[in-house]
């Protein structure tokens, strides 16, 4: 057990490490993602014919895979994108209004009870998003393109769920990064229209940090994930990966000192934040402890 949770965290610190190789890459968002999805779909394939885990999939169930793929491409355009027009800090902070899309959508989409607590709650965050972005001009664009990658990636988590009980996840995993990456290399040649000066190429220390965004922080932290699973559940990897802005935005901290240049309000909405995702935490606890085995366990993939 001390093994699975200890390659559980280091999945979620690898996730939250995705947003610091994503500042430190000198590429614009839209190269930087179809490298991303690119590399991690060649070494998704390598990895699965060695393992031999690679399964048949129909037709009609690839192009329901490839769209969802698809969203999970516009996801990252628009987190590296925040990043790139703000910060790590604040492209994480709003990653957290995820929650808050996903309490609208799981019910119009999956046809699930319509939560009014979880809309609460999820305000909170907003709230807090709502005072970092009102008293601090700086970040509007960054905050508005974290804001859209928190809906695209809750449609993503919520369009998932139904195929995950379908599908093998490695095989539907690399269905849909194969699919995001034929999308973004479609999209590609219109956002070099629309930007120009674009630089295509990566330096030598950009591909090692395309590298280690790939592989490590995004093929190796899913086999992590799926690693612990075994002896841990989904409920407490969800709840787990609750930390994920939390370390990315300690290792903003440490790494580029955001901090010297975040102003007290960030700290404020911040704080409104952390007790969100505490306060949904500290619900879902209960619900488990009270309905026990019979709460469904639904494991949100972990694309950071």
């Amino acid at each position: 057990m001390k093994k699975a949770l200890f390659q559980l965290h280091l999945a979620v610190l690898l996730a939250g490490f995705t947003g610091i190789l994503g500042k430190l890459i000198t590429l614009r968002e839209g190269p930087l993602v179809w490298y991303r999805m690119g590399i991690t779909t060649l070494a998704m394939l390598l990895f699965l014919f060695w393992k031999r885990k690679l399964k048949r999939i129909s037709i009609k169930e690839t192009f329901r895979i490839a769209y969802v793929g698809f969203l999970l491409g516009i996801h990252w355009l628009c987190f590296y994108g925040s990043i790139k027009y703000a910060n790590v800090s604040i492209a994480l902070v709003c990653f957290s209004a995820s929650a808050f899309f996903s309490a609208f959508l799981d019910p119009l989409i999956m046809k699930n009870r319509f939560s009014i607590r979880e809309v609460l709650l999820s305000l909170i965050a907003i709230l807090g998003i709502f005072i970092i972005m009102h008293f601090d001009k700086r970040y509007t664009i960054g905050i508005i393109l974290g804001l859209l990658a928190a809906f695209f990636s809750a449609l993503f988590t919520v369009l998932s769920k139904g195929l995950t009980r379908k599908h093998d996840p490695y095989t539907m995993t690399l269905y849909e990064l194969g699919a995001g990456f034929v999308s973004i290399s479609i999209l590609l040649p219109f956002y070099v229209h629309i930007f120009p000066h674009t630089v295509l190429i990566p330096t030598l220390l950009d591909w090692l940090y395309l590298l280690i965004l790939s592989i490590a922080c995004t093929l190796w932290a899913f086999v992590l994930v799926f690693s612990s699973l075994k002896k841990v559940s989904s409920f407490t990897t969800n709840l787990t990966y609750n930390l994920e802005p939390v370390y990315g935005i300690l290792l903003a901290f440490l790494i580029f000192h955001e901090n010297e240049h975040l102003n007290r309000n960030f700290y404020w909405g911040f704080s409104l934040i952390i007790i969100s995702v505490v306060l949904q935490s500290l619900r879902v606890l209960h619900i488990r402890k009270r309905i026990g085995k019979k709460l469904p366990a639904r494991f949100k993939i972990p694309w950071g």
